[in-house]
């Protein structure tokens, strides 16, 4: 798999963290922003089962996710798909959801890795197209501090770590309970790499 985050530029703006992927275009930029303790989650979901575009966002359960470079490379694969005109999504959004998922089932991957009523922990992607789209990352980030009832936190695999990543979870999704030697490796932060490569090989597994 490509690794996005080789030759990221990324500058915090608050809330907002804006991302320039190495190998991606500049017309495409890249916004992500991470809320912990969400309360209004099942309002967020209906405005996109709504296909509200002020809600044009890949929101992803953060319980899903082991790592910031698991989320980047989604992101770089969606913006290939798009590019490549192979989307088989509504959007550029939603294909960031479906390239979390390790299999080709659409709804699947919604559940999974997609905002659903329950979620407490979201990672919210917003990928600006240019010339096309004339929102900017300060419209963004107001819209996400007016509208989602959550507690910001920054974009970090130390924020994942500290309690947003369900690993039951992740190793549920990405069938790592049956990988016996992951748990023989002693070494807490060497496990994660493990299984954060473990996770990648899934996802790039999907397109072939």
């Amino acid at each position: 798999m490509t690794t996005p985050e080789d030759g990221v530029a990324a500058s915090p703006t608050g809330v907002l963290e804006t991302i320039q992927l190495e190998h991606v275009p500049l017309t495409h930029t890249v916004h992500i922003a991470v809320f912990k303790d969400v309360t209004n989650s099942e309002f967020l979901h209906q405005q996109l089962l709504s296909r509200n575009a002020e809600y044009e966002y890949a929101f992803i359960d953060a319980s899903s996710v082991i790592s910031r470079f698991q989320v980047l490379a989604a992101v770089y694969k969606a913006i290939t798909i798009q590019l490549n005109g192979n989307m088989k999504t509504p959007n550029i959004h939603s294909e960031i959801v479906c390239s979390l998922s390790p299999n080709k089932n659409i709804s699947e991957a919604y559940r999974r890795f997609g905002i659903t009523p329950a979620s407490n922990h979201l990672i919210i992607v917003k990928i600006l197209i240019s010339p096309a789209s004339n929102t900017t990352p300060s419209a963004i980030e107001q819209h996400l501090r007016n509208n989602v009832q959550g507690t910001p936190v920054p974009f970090t695999d130390e924020a994942l770590q500290s309690g947003l990543t369900d690993q039951a979870k992740v190793r549920k999704y990405y069938k790592l309970n049956s990988v016996g030697w992951l748990d023989g490796v002693a070494d807490e932060a060497l496990r994660r790499r493990e299984a954060e490569m473990l996770v990648l090989g899934g996802m790039a597994l999907r397109s072939l």
